[in-house]
């Protein structure tokens, strides 16, 4: 059996102590939030509509799941199709790739708020879409389609070229090679880029103040005002008079985040075992 030098086993047990320390620091945020908040859920904070007297967190549930849905919808179409053109149909190493790339690294360094600003201009003053969930879909979408791009680039140069190769030697063209052999090939990575982007959603703040609004219903349109579970929680931090309910409110987010990554994750793996 070959000794390991001094080195191998140094840095063997700095891997093993960094894993530690990041393990711990989740268990400790999670068990944080989950046994400070736990403790003050109740039945009147999932009420329909929200009171001074209940301070239901139920509008900011449906409107954080409205406001996911709908960025995604017009997100993760635009970065998946964008991504597959760049390393599928485009010359690899071309000036406008290099472009499109330092255009996406950009977008994915500026600050929520400056886009929650921007958002706030365009969609809402110059387009007129004013506070409402159509201006915060648009507004984080946005934020997020560097991360879909970057994950799914990513995930499809991952897939190795034999798969191309064996396809087109079969008789196959390139969007039938791309749609039935690659893009399956490369789903877990994409759902992964997904589930951050979510995360990111649910989590984002001011740019959701400064689009969506923070007013605590549920949003009846497009064009209409509401409140996020993130928006929600800060609202009630802030006043500084129901902390309790600030707890069980980003209790609710994180179980919330932690049922969208399972389900994520199941339905990558269903994927790729059809």
């Amino acid at each position: 059996m070959q000794r390991r030098k001094p080195i191998d086993l140094f840095l063997f047990i700095l891997t093993w102590l960094c894993i530690g320390i990041t393990v711990a620091v989740l268990f400790l945020v999670v068990g944080y939030v989950i046994i400070n908040g736990v403790m003050y859920i109740r039945p009147s904070l999932f009420a329909v509509e929200f009171t001074p007297q209940n301070q239901s967190l139920f509008p900011a549930l449906v409107g954080t799941l409205m406001i996911v849905g709908l960025s995604l919808v017009l997100a993760v179409p635009l970065g998946v199709f964008s991504a597959i053109y760049l390393v599928e149909y485009a010359k690899r190493g071309s000036r406008f790739v290099k472009i499109v790339r330092l255009t996406t690294e950009t977008l994915a360094g500026i600050p929520s708020i400056v886009y929650g600003l921007f958002g706030f201009i365009f969609f809402g003053v110059f387009l007129g879409w004013g506070l409402s969930l159509l201006s915060g879909a648009f507004t984080v979408s946005i934020m997020i389609l560097p991360l879909i791009m970057r994950t799914t680039e990513e995930s499809l140069k991952s897939v190795p070229d034999t798969y191309r190769e064996g396809s087109f030697g079969l008789g196959a063209g390139r969007l039938r090679t791309v749609m039935r052999i690659i893009l399956p090939a490369a789903t877990p990575g994409i759902l992964a880029g997904v589930i951050l982007a979510v995360g990111r959603i649910i989590g984002e703040t001011a740019a959701i103040i400064f689009t969506l609004g923070n007013v605590a219903r549920v949003p009846n349109s497009l064009f209409d005002t509401g409140r996020t579970l993130s928006a929600h929680m800060y609202a009630l931090a802030n006043e500084g008079t129901h902390p309790g309910e600030a707890h069980a409110t980003a209790a609710v987010l994180l179980i919330v985040v932690i049922l969208i990554n399972a389900l994520s994750s199941w339905i990558a793996k269903f994927i790729k075992a059809s």
